[in-house]
């Protein structure tokens, strides 16, 4: 039977935590910083056990050990992205062009604001409201196959 008293045992032992604290944010220095990563860097050593150490969380010791490894003065954040001249050229005579333009199974409407990309033969067409994620990852595919 189930004793449900509301009194604890003699026996038993509570532990108790106080945390006296503001609860700010730490700061770490770039040597400390250097030197936590690099304990982290020392054949069998283990990162969970090195942050445990320091008290911090391994997230944080591998976020620092990624940015250790970028070259100085580059920024994840401040990558610009990168953009390719758009060359408008007039429609020129089949023949001058040098092979047969195949024909299309659609008429395109050219005030629609689809960009059409070709790249060995295969047509990609994007329309307005694109994912420009989805489209860059479909344009690499392409690269990538070709």
């Amino acid at each position: 039977m189930l004793d449900h008293t509301l009194k604890p045992e003699a026996t038993a032992s509570r532990r108790l935590e106080i945390i006296a604290g503001t609860g700010r944010r730490r700061w770490f220095s770039a040597d400390d910083k250097t030197r936590m990563i690099e304990e982290t860097l020392v054949p069998g050593a283990v990162v969970s056990e090195v942050a445990r150490r320091h008290g911090l969380a391994p997230l944080q010791l591998f976020t620092w050990r990624r940015q250790a490894r970028q070259p100085a003065g580059a920024d994840a954040t401040a990558e610009m992205p990168q953009f390719v001249p758009a060359v408008v050229e007039s429609a020129l005579p089949e023949a001058a062009s040098g092979r047969r333009q195949r024909q299309r199974a659609r008429p395109v409407d050219w005030a629609s604001g689809i960009i059409e990309v070709e790249i060995e033969g295969v047509s990609v067409r994007v329309g307005r409201g694109a994912d420009a994620e989805t489209v860059t990852m479909v344009i690499r595919a392409l690269k990538a196959c070709t």
